[in-house]
């Protein structure tokens, strides 16, 4: 640890929360349909989009209407992309001549790319052809993430709604982000990238000869274009298996603290437009200030971890200080700390470095920045969302402590809205811990385990994947082969519960919020914008979100951690 690495580290938080600032307005003028500089490009291909499929971009939807409208999209977009992939071998744009994904790889898949996660149970670059990474995988990207931000801007609406059932209409909400704030982000993020070195080419390979003379053929794929909204997106699904740690997918420092901010930067921003839209910028601010919190903390734990020799090193009373296994010598310890913490406090799941390598207490930190619900500050929109149900769960838990009826941004909080806001919250445990208990005793589940299944790393292995899944992160414990019937089906069910299940009592909770009227502030209101707020929210997102996990961790990273501490105190 060095002063260099800490202020990395500082830096790369801040720069990407300042940042969010503009964006966030931005997206609120998005939002409510108001003006933007693209307009003379875009409102025509808006105006046309809206003719073609028949929308009436004036009608409102109430919380039941919108919902369906979002599952009747992902749906037909789960069954076009399995097919895509199930028949790739007949389409065009695969030089490789692939064959098509087998039908349990195809459901994980498309499950996958639909609901933000991106878990990938295959080798992209030997799997999949150009045509299914750019016209499945790459728009659904886009197209996964603007609901989550359509979904986001729902909740929103129900927060300035008075006595009114309307939460806006999705297929508009759909289209605007869209075209307003993924396509063209996007576009420029990817020109960069192509400046910065990263490929974009529809050549199957590339012959080369290497350093020290020998041949050697690199597989490429339209690279840059997709590294981008995988990014921006919180998607972090690769073209290469090595994701972000491959040298086409970051190249180099600035490609790398690039990524780390489009991870973050949408889910900050969502925040900040919420504030925009409801008239509470301080309170907007309060919430980014408990997503910042948790970021730095995740990422301070990892990098002194990541900083202290594994126990090889001292058996062997070697010199280096810092546990290099699994990561990039051109990143280091602080930018693999930053991006771990990044990457799984957002539903990204995109990694610079191999999570299954790291010393025990920087996995179980990934894990549980997972675990807590993916809002610090979350995927893209689903981040909002998620930590305004905390938000909820705090001022009711204040409500009590005090003896009034709670209030949060003007609408009571009652009994109704704490029980669709407490059953979103346990759709995420169900799923993780009862999957995990399933897999952890079943021969053929752990067969796939590089790790023997009865070892603490065994069950962390386990663990940290129906986590990823049920979260949408998309990250995994390399030591996984996850390819199988078993595997691709559970998890990939894990993903839409996770996707899906979470998100439909929220939107009730709107609904119910939207037909509330919109109350004044009175002096007994509890205040929700400054340190007193910050600090409950935290409590109720470790209590009420981290708590339920802790026995599970207790058995596989925080066991193997006072392991290595035992080896470690062995070997002097």
């Amino acid at each position: 640890m060095d002063p260099r690495g800490w202020g990395e580290i500082l830096f790369t938080i801040a720069i990407t929360v300042a940042l969010a600032v503009p964006l966030g307005a931005y997206l609120a003028r998005v939002w409510q349909g108001g003006k933007t500089w693209l307009d003379p490009v875009l409102k025509p291909v808006e105006a046309g989009l809206y003719w073609t499929f028949g929308v009436d971009a004036k009608k409102q939807q109430n919380w039941l209407a919108y919902s369906l409208s979002m599952l009747a999209f992902s749906i037909a977009s789960f069954v076009v992309l399995y097919l895509i992939l199930r028949f790739q071998n007949l389409l065009p744009f695969n030089p490789q001549g692939f064959a098509g994904c087998s039908p349990d790889l195809a459901f994980n898949t498309a499950v996958s790319f639909v609901t933000n996660t991106n878990w990938q149970s295959y080798v992209p670059e030997a799997t999949l052809s150009a045509f299914s990474q750019m016209a499945g995988l790459t728009s659904h990207n886009f197209l996964s993430a603007a609901v989550g931000i359509a979904l986001a801007a729902a909740v929103t609406r129900a927060f300035i709604a008075h006595r009114s059932e309307g939460l806006g209409n999705f297929w508009v909400d759909l289209t605007r982000i869209s075209l307003y704030v993924l396509l063209p982000l996007s576009i420029v993020i990817a020109i960069t990238f192509v400046a910065l070195g990263e490929p974009q080419t529809l050549t199957g390979h590339v012959d080369m000869v290497g350093l020290e003379g020998g041949k050697q053929t690199a597989i490429m794929f339209p690279t840059a274009s997709q590294e981008a909204i995988k990014q921006l997106g919180t998607n972090g699904g690769g073209v290469f298996n090595a994701n972000s740690a491959h040298p086409f997918e970051n190249p180099s420092a600035i490609t790398n603290i690039i990524e780390e901010i489009e991870m973050n930067v949408l889910g900050y921003a969502c925040v900040f437009a919420f504030g925009i839209v409801v008239a509470a910028r301080k309170d907007a601010r309060a919430l980014v200030a408990v997503m910042a919190l948790f970021i730095l903390a995740a990422a301070s734990i990892v990098y002194w971890a990541e900083t202290q020799p594994p126990p090889a090193m001292h058996a062997v009373h070697a010199a280096a200080q810092v546990n290099m296994e699994g990561k990039e010598v051109r990143f280091g310890a602080p930018s693999t700390a930053t991006w771990t913490a990044f990457t799984t406090g957002a539903s990204d799941g995109g990694v610079n470095a191999m999570h299954d390598s790291y010393m025990p207490l920087s996995g179980g930190v990934a894990m549980f920045m997972i675990q807590l619900g993916e809002i610090l500050p979350g995927g893209v929109g689903s981040g909002l969302y998620g930590m305004l149900v905390m938000a909820v769960i705090a001022v009711f838990v204040a409500g009590l402590m005090v003896g009034r009826t709670p209030e949060y941004l003007g609408k009571k909080i009652e009994a109704r809205e704490v029980k669709f806001a407490m059953l979103s919250l346990l759709i995420m445990p169900m799923s993780i811990l009862g999957f995990s208990a399933v897999a952890a005793v079943l021969p053929d589940a752990l067969k796939a385990l590089e790790a023997p299944g009865g070892t603490p790393h065994g069950l962390s292995e386990i663990l940290y994947a129906y986590t990823s899944a049920t979260g949408n992160n998309g990250s995994a414990f390399a030591g996984l082969s996850a390819n199988a019937p078993y595997w691709n089906t559970t998890l990939g069910i894990a993903m839409y519960l996770g996707r899906f299940a979470t998100v439909l009592p929220v939107m009730a909770m709107a609904g119910a919020l939207a037909a509330k009227p919109k109350l004044a502030a009175s002096g007994g209101t509890f205040p929700t914008d400054g340190p007193l707020f910050v600090g409950l929210v935290v409590g109720v997102v470790l209590i009420v979100g981290g708590l339920l996990y802790f026995p599970a961790q207790a058995l596989g990273p925080i066991v193997e951690h006072f392991q290595v501490l035992r080896t470690v105190a062995q070997q002097h």
